[in-house]
């Protein structure tokens, strides 16, 4: 009996020392980007996924798609809703109109960094937790640096240069180009450098990094630095809520925590990217304008009307937009 008892116990002992998540039900969730698999912004995604394979030991594992492979860029959202893929990440401005409230990040305040648009992009979701994402699991956001103005063959240093040029714009950035006096045409990054190169457009409005990331910088000639209307385009990572309803509470948290880090890493590899993008547009001969301050403060001025006809717009959708701006402007103020 003596035996029995010590068996019975250096059993017990054994289960005990098991780890919690032995025998939990496993997930495996495939996770699709537009960002090309050499791409920074592609290789944290895919270091996102890994993280979380080790941290939840197994639990949640990530089949990683990158390339628009399994959705495209523009899809890649409903795509996620639907279920076409567990995890999508992409552009908001892609389905412009769709998130009016995150809409406001986007608005041409003059950015300065990846890392400040990063951290104001989660700050307004946080904020407001706007029921245009109620679809879906929001994971984090992020957002690049300055987007500035990139042409092919022809200068541009005045208002009076831009007008009447076919440029490259989504969402809020077409909006101000438009104000500006251009023709904004709407086409996701994979298409533009196609487009510039075959003179479809003069060029496009896009962070310095995207120079090196998607190549620009061998088909256009000159960069304007218009920081004073720097806009910033925000990218979402977001999971289906049926699958992420099927993932355990200690799992969730565990994704949450490494979707907050890997949020500012995102933000931080869009201004370490903005430097590479620089260099290698210098390498290949493109020019900088720099705008005078009278000439930068025309630039704004132009610009200044999409702060109402945001408010106005958003407000017909019930959304209170001076509130959402103050909040996006303020915070953007004491951020940077």
């Amino acid at each position: 009996m003596k035996k029995i008892l010590i068996t019975v116990a250096a059993v017990a002992m054994c289960i005990c020392a098991l780890p919690l998540s032995a025998g939990a039900k496993s997930i495996n969730l495939t996770y699709s980007n537009f960002f090309p698999p050499t791409h920074i912004q592609s290789k944290l995604a895919q270091q996102w996924g890994e993280e979380v394979g080790k941290r939840t030991e197994g639990r949640v594992t990530i089949t990683y798609f990158p390339g628009g492979t399994l959705t495209k860029a523009k899809q890649c959202y409903d795509g996620v809703v639907e279920g076409l893929s567990d995890i999508g990440m992409s552009a908001l401005a892609y389905s412009r109109g769709r998130f009016p409230v995150m809409a406001a990040v986007d608005l041409p305040l003059g950015y300065k960094s990846g890392v400040a648009a990063t951290e104001l992009a989660n700050a307004v979701y946080n904020k407001f937790q706007p029921k245009e994402l109620r679809d879906v699991k929001v994971l984090f956001f992020h957002a690049h640096g300055p987007g500035l103005l990139f042409t092919a063959k022809k200068p541009v240093r005045t208002l009076e240069d831009i007008k009447g040029m076919k440029l490259r714009g989504t969402g809020n950035s077409a909006q101000l180009l438009k104000a500006l006096g251009a023709a904004p045409v709407a086409m996701s990054m994979p298409d533009t450098y196609q487009a510039i190169r075959k003179g479809v457009v003069d060029g496009g409005v896009y962070p310095m990094e995207t120079n090196k990331g998607w190549k620009m910088g061998e088909v256009v000639d000159y960069c304007t630095l218009d920081y004073p209307v720097g806009y910033t385009t925000t990218f979402f990572a977001v999971m289906n809520k049926d699958k992420w309803n099927a993932i355990s509470k200690q799992d969730q948290n565990i994704i949450m925590e490494i979707s907050k880090e890997f949020a500012a890493k995102h933000g931080q590899a869009w201004d370490d990217s903005d430097k590479e993008g620089r260099k290698f547009l210098t390498e290949k001969g493109g020019k900088y304008i720099e705008l005078s301050e009278a000439e930068g403060q025309r630039w704004k001025d132009k610009a200044a009307p999409m702060m109402q006809n945001y408010i106005e717009k958003v407000s017909k959708k019930k959304i209170d937009g001076k509130a959402v701006l103050d909040f996006t402007v303020g915070t953007l103020n004491k951020i940077q």
